[in-house]
């Protein structure tokens, strides 16, 4: 008997918005890394839709062998075997990509390894392109909604190391990195997502 393969419930309520946004800043993108996978559900959607997008799914050890069971039952041409990426590993493997997209990872990462993700996504996208970034944020300090607060709640409890992150923080790691904020879209269920372009400075 086939085993199961592993299933969000979000991932399916909010693929349609997220994809919605995707086909405006990923339009004239060629190669995303998707860090932090999970389940492979947005991969696999956001590769058939996306069919001008080579999409290469990445995720810690723990979760690779279901997100690889996915990704070899939907077989597509512009859809690559996921590879083993942890953001805090000292060298990411060899990758190359004009894009990066991330959905409900932030507040699942203790803060190193948000410093860690935005720091490898800057350097990722060194010759330019776009970060997109999916999820919950506060702004100044306040939630946006008391579902949210009571989200992070249930988030610290559980590790204390995580939560919803403060906006003006992760943005400004965002820019120590080079990359500048395009977007902010409100999307369903209190989330966000956050585009930021990879700013190339000429040489003076």
């Amino acid at each position: 008997m086939q085993a199961l393969l592993p299933f969000s419930e979000a991932c399916e309520r909010n693929k349609a918005p997220i994809l919605e946004v995707l086909r405006e800043v990923f339009a004239n993108r060629s190669q995303v890394v998707e860090i932090g996978a999970g389940t492979g559900q947005h991969a696999v959607h956001f590769a058939r839709q996306l069919p001008h997008l080579s999409w290469q799914p990445t995720d810690r050890s723990e979760y690779l062998p279901g997100l690889a069971a996915r990704i070899a039952a939907e077989v597509a041409p512009n859809l690559r075997p996921p590879l083993e990426l942890d953001v805090l590993q000292p060298q990411w493997p060899p990758l190359d990509a004009d894009a990066v997209f991330s959905a409900n990872t932030l507040h699942i990462m203790g803060w190193p390894e948000v410093e860690a993700f935005i720091c490898g996504a800057g350097r990722l996208l060194s010759g330019g392109g776009t970060l997109a970034v999916y999820g919950p944020f506060r702004y100044r300090g306040t939630f946006t909604t008391l579902s949210n607060a009571e989200f992070d709640r249930t988030l610290r409890e559980r590790d204390a190391a995580s939560g919803i992150r403060d906006f003006e923080a992760v943005d400004r790691l965002a820019a120590q990195a080079g990359l500048e904020l395009q977007h902010d879209v409100t999307m369903p269920a209190n989330n966000r997502l956050l585009v930021w372009h990879r700013v190339l400075r000429s040489a003076s």
